[in-house]
């Protein structure tokens, strides 16, 4: 019996993952504010009032802007505030709910990736909006036994972070995850999801979290050794409740 062993959010997209001990979540949500918001380019068109999915070319991103990597962010609930670190060192503060806020975040973002940003980068929030790789509202899940089944192949350790999932787990039997596409799952006392879709990895996961660098080339290493680009699934919520740390998975 597998259970949950981590449980992240992403509030602000391509920045620092945020441990949690539980989750509350809805039908059809995410975790509460994951991706909830995203720095794009100022070239992007957003309309917040009205959102809609855009694809990740349109934001600043790890598969492109590594140097994201080299940054420690963090964001309080409370206060409504980002706070932006980088060497332990704070670099950019501001209150994402006052327009003075978003403004100094944006303005540290467009002298920190000067040469990789089209237009004056934009700090986007719509309510209810997640700013997904996906146009679905999911919850991404990692088996650990997937991952150590393409550590072994590629013969070097990989940061489970790396793949920037919402819930870490491990059933003990490598990709047993995929088996669940389509069907519903319950995780813990009354949390039920329906996994959807296995994951395409991107050029994101190449990107060393701790070195800001790419070192390695998981897709391709993934595409050579099983004939698929794929680590872990996305998962819609279908009936709502906790999930908290430890709860287990009941595979369908």
């Amino acid at each position: 019996m597998s259970r949950i062993a981590q449980i992240f959010r992403y509030p602000v997209k391509g920045l620092s993952p945020e441990p949690l001990l539980k989750a509350e979540v809805l039908p059809g949500r995410c975790i509460p504010m994951d991706r909830a918001f995203a720095l794009a380019h100022g070239s992007t068109q957003f309309d917040a009032a009205h959102p809609k999915f855009l694809a990740k070319s349109k934001f600043l991103m790890l598969a492109r802007n590594e140097r994201l990597a080299a940054l420690q962010s963090r964001y309080h609930d409370e206060t409504r505030e980002l706070v932006i670190e980088r060497d332990g060192k704070q670099v950019a503060r501001g209150r994402l709910d006052l327009p003075v806020g978003r403004q100094m975040i944006e303005q540290f973002f467009a002298v920190y990736l000067a040469n990789e940003v089209r237009g004056s980068p934009k700090l986007l929030r719509a309510e209810g909006h997640t700013f997904s790789d996906v146009p679905r509202h999911c919850l991404s899940l990692i088996n650990i036994s997937s991952l150590r089944e393409l550590e072994r192949v590629m013969k070097v350790p990989l940061d489970p972070l790396r793949f920037r999932a919402n819930l870490y787990f491990d059933t003990g039997v490598p990709w047993q995850e995929f088996d669940w596409c389509n069907n519903e799952f319950q995780i813990g006392e009354r949390v039920v999801v329906r996994a959807v879709s296995r994951i395409v990895r991107c050029a994101a996961t190449n990107v060393n979290l701790e070195t800001a660098n790419r070192d390695v080339n998981i897709p391709l290493q993934l595409q050579q050794a099983f004939g698929h680009a794929e680590m872990g699934i996305y998962a819609e919520v279908v009936d709502g409740g906790t999930i908290n740390l430890g709860d287990t998975i009941n595979p369908p």
